[in-house]
């Protein structure tokens, strides 16, 4: 297992409960995350689990699934069915490897899954990545909440807008065919600034001049030539003093008896609040897609504000791939945290150009692992070679970025091929996550690999082999796949 380093017991970084009935998982576990800063509970029973969240709700539960009385399948099922523990996150910890488990704990709400025997150093970081998610979860939902009585209120001051210019005097008019007023009423005068009808009708001679667009006004005489008649007509305008206001206009042309126009008349609204007012909220619609777009790929989030449901879709032919900062970690606790997060941020930024430029898929960062994937939710052929270029193009990118000692940074690289299982996890907060073996094993390349080196399996192996430059490393056995031989991938041939 990999060495931990102890945090100082400062403020506690959050409520961690461990349900599990062997008492070596419990100590081990509490240790560790103790000494981490966290507040930790440990509980050998499903039925001391309730009762203790019954008392004190945890941020976070760990959890192994076989245990007497009541599996940790039950205890997630009674909890997610409970407003008041349903947002809880739950990690099971469980020695069952077979992805039918690991279905059913996602089915029942779990958010992760590890298994037996456990490393601390995934532990750890698997934890602190949902206590993140659990607290961003709960921000975005304030400021849901807030952006929702934001669009309330707005809407609410609309409506009383609207309500105010519907049960009040409007601005009334006649106006000769050359653009010239016979008649004006104070509401009018009011809307464009002047003191009184009979300075608004002195001081504006044409028309014409009050429109900001040159010729607006001729299109709405040529409207009122061909239907006598037009309706909610918007234009900009100028008030006296130099402003520019929305008005919209009702207008109709009064013809004498061999039908030429004798006049035009009609009536006018201020409608410069109630644009602004929709300008606003279509700035705020945006904002809200645009975050969405920030976590999901964009036809997963199309397919989500369509028909908000479950969404899950098997794909038969995907290329996944893990990226490891190797030494990232002694790294971290050399630097102020500040440092460490914005270094972290430029590695990973450039990573997403480099996705963005391949046309991949960036699906999670796991501390300061790096997941992406190929052929999905679009399928596209070339995809094993996208992720293969992506994968050269990293390592060329992280040796840009020197540690203090003025070493580069390393990674170590995973790559396989083969089907998946894709879906979004959650209601509030989404995340769009990979499942199945063809994952697993990306991920074993990933962690039995080599600093510097990207290891792919069999499958991508395959697709590769005559286009690039590859390297036999030999069998290795692979945790959960027995013996398998791997390549080294080099270059393009």
């Amino acid at each position: 297992m990999g060495t931990m380093h102890s945090d100082p017991p400062a403020a506690r970084r959050g409520n961690i409960l461990i349900i599990d009935d062997a008492p070596n998982n419990l100590v081990l576990l509490s240790r560790l995350l103790t000494q981490k800063g966290y507040a930790v509970r440990a509980v050998k029973s499903g039925k001391l689990a309730l009762e203790a969240i019954a008392t004190l709700p945890p941020e976070l539960i760990l959890m192994d699934i076989c245990m007497p009385e009541m599996d940790g399948y039950t205890i997630c099922q009674k909890l997610k069915s409970s407003d008041q523990t349903r947002d809880i996150p739950i990690i099971f910890i469980s020695a069952l490897d077979e992805v039918l488990d690991k279905i059913r704990a996602f089915a029942v709400g779990g958010v992760d899954y590890i298994t037996k025997p456990f490393q601390l150093a995934e532990v750890l970081a698997r934890v602190e990545t949902h206590l993140t998610l659990q607290r961003l979860r709960q921000e975005l939902q304030l400021q849901n909440a807030r952006l929702h009585d934001e669009i309330a209120k707005r809407q609410k001051a609309e409506d009383k807008y609207r309500s105010i210019f519907e049960n009040c005097l409007e601005g009334l008019f006649q106006a000769s065919p050359d653009g010239r007023y016979l008649s004006a009423n104070p509401t009018l005068a009011r809307i464009y600034g002047y003191a009184s009808a009979e300075e608004l009708m002195a001081s504006v001679t044409n028309i014409c001049s009050l429109y900001v667009r040159p010729g607006r006004r001729e299109e709405l005489n040529a409207y009122l030539r061909r239907y006598a008649k037009v309706e909610d007509f918007e234009s900009q305008v100028y008030r006296k003093e130099g402003s520019i206001i929305w008005i919209s206009e009702n207008v109709r042309a009064v013809r004498g008896n061999v039908g030429e126009v004798l006049y035009y008349e009609g009536t006018v609204q201020d409608t410069t609040e109630r644009r602004r007012t929709e300008a606003e909220l279509r700035l705020q619609r945006q904002e809200a897609e645009r975050l969405l777009l920030s976590i999901l790929p964009q036809s997963i989030a199309e397919r989500l504000k369509r028909k908000p449901e479950t969404i899950a879709d098997s794909f038969a032919d995907v290329t996944v791939m893990f990226a490891d900062l190797v030494n990232f970690t002694p790294f971290a606790t050399q630097v102020p945290p500040k440092e460490m997060v914005e270094m972290l941020n430029q590695i990973f930024s450039a990573f997403d150009q480099l996705a963005e430029q391949y046309g991949l898929e960036k699906i999670k960062t796991i501390g300061d692992e790096y997941m992406v994937a190929g052929g999905l939710p679009n399928p596209r052929s070339d995809h094993v070679e996208a992720v293969a270029e992506m994968a050269l193009a990293m390592l060329r990118t992280v040796a840009k970025f020197p540690t203090r000692q003025g070493k580069p940074f390393q990674l170590r690289i995973g790559i396989n091929t083969g089907p998946v299982v894709a879906g979004v996890i959650g209601t509030r907060k989404f995340s769009y996550d990979l499942w199945g073996e063809t994952v697993n094993l990306a991920s074993r390349m990933e962690t039995q690999g080599q600093a510097g080196y990207i290891q792919i399996a069999p499958a991508t192996y395959d697709r590769l082999k005559n286009k690039y430059w590859l390297e036999h490393r030999g069998a290795i056995e692979v945790r959960g796949f027995g013996e398998i031989t791997t390549h080294w991938l080099m270059g393009k041939a």
